[in-house]
């Protein structure tokens, strides 16, 4: 795969496990856990591991800078990718339950942010968003970007939710 290829698939899977964080208030534990279940105790050993893949993430702040990032190669996705859905499908409750409330202020025309679940989602995601990445998006554009990794997360979340996970990236990191 080449390197433009990995940066979107990089920045892409970090903003999805942000998305399930922001949602579930998920720990590195949970991801650490997922991994052993899936037996890929391997390449995601330890939070220091996670932390570092994390980081490969090269929209992300940085005080050591682009050159100091642990590069992301391609079984590290996949397990990343892997980790992301399993946790997601074991959350699947929780991320129906915010779409539910979407689709209630898409009827509605209502503002997510005056539904209690959706509401909170979209305030951690700003708030982790702001935290860890270093590009500047509007107010509108975060929310935008956050209602539809909550989406993602629903498909995401089903049992083909791995592969289903893989292909967009793999489809999302395609020339335009």
């Amino acid at each position: 795969m080449e390197l433009p290829q990995l940066f979107q698939i990089k920045a892409h899977l970090d903003l999805i496990l942000l998305a399930l964080e922001a949602l579930t208030e998920i720990s590195s534990e949970t991801m650490l856990q997922a991994a052993t279940e899936l037996k890929l105790q391997n390449i995601l050993s330890d939070r220091l591991v996670l932390w570092r893949l994390r980081q490969a993430n090269p929209l992300r702040k940085s005080s050591t800078g682009n050159s100091g990032r642990k590069k992301l190669d391609v079984d590290e996705a996949k397990a990343i990718a892997l980790i992301t859905s399993h946790i997601a499908h074991k959350q699947q409750t929780s991320i129906r339950q915010a779409v539910a409330e979407l689709e209630k202020c898409t009827l509605k025309k209502a503002s997510p942010h005056q539904q209690r679940i959706l509401g909170d989602y979209l305030d951690r995601f700003h708030s982790m968003y702001e935290e860890r990445m270093a590009e500047s998006v509007s107010s509108k554009d975060l929310e935008n970007i956050a209602l539809k990794l909550l989406i993602d997360l629903l498909f995401y979340s089903s049992s083909s939710g791995s592969r289903r996970l893989w292909m967009s990236l793999l489809e999302q990191s395609l020339p335009k």
